[in-house]
């Protein structure tokens, strides 16, 4: 039993909208099937054997990265992958916890920096091999040959548009086509 959705189009989206093909709605539901299954394994399996939520993992990760192992709130809100709600709890706990520390910005005085802290790296360096592990046994293992080149190759075009500014498609553009209040 197949059930085929039939989607109505309100009319102001009547030349706007595509649809996707079969084959892109399975690659997109395989894509996201396979984020959230190997995201929830790493988390779990970071928190039980080290006590360190993915979250806060993913905030040492760019944090060591940075120049100077600081970034600025919005810098690191656009950096981080995985908890961009909340971020400022976020960074709240980790500093609590001794991870990172904030530090004004002398630039700007309502501003201020989140820095890694010598506890943070050494919490990081503790933390990598086993997560390092846990991304090549749920998701490198189960790729072949040139398939993770191929998979990236592929993905890299997505993320290149994401991350560009929302243009007349965007949504907050066609709520004011619209005349929707935000």
């Amino acid at each position: 039993l197949s059930l085929r959705l039939q989607l109505s189009r309100p009319k102001h989206y009547a030349e706007r909208m595509e649809r996707p093909t079969p084959e892109t709605l399975d690659a997109w539901r395989s894509f996201l099937e396979a984020h959230a299954i190997v995201t929830q394994r790493l988390a779990a399996e970071l928190e039980a054997q080290t006590g360190i939520p993915l979250a806060w993992y993913d905030v040492l990760v760019h944090l060591h990265e940075a120049e100077g192992h600081r970034l600025r709130m919005n810098e690191l809100a656009s950096a981080v992958l995985l908890s961009k709600s909340g971020l400022t709890r976020l960074v709240d706990r980790t500093a609590m916890a001794g991870l990172t520390e904030r530090q004004p910005c002398i630039d700007d005085a309502r501003g201020y920096f989140v820095h890694l802290t010598t506890a943070g790296l050494a919490t990081l360096r503790r933390c990598a091999p086993l997560h390092l592990d846990g991304i090549q046994r749920h998701f490198g293992a189960h790729l072949e040959g040139g398939q993770a080149f191929a998979l990236a190759a592929l993905l890299k075009p997505v993320v290149a548009a994401g991350r560009k500014p929302l243009t007349s498609r965007g949504s907050r553009a066609v709520l004011a086509e619209r005349g929707t209040p935000r």
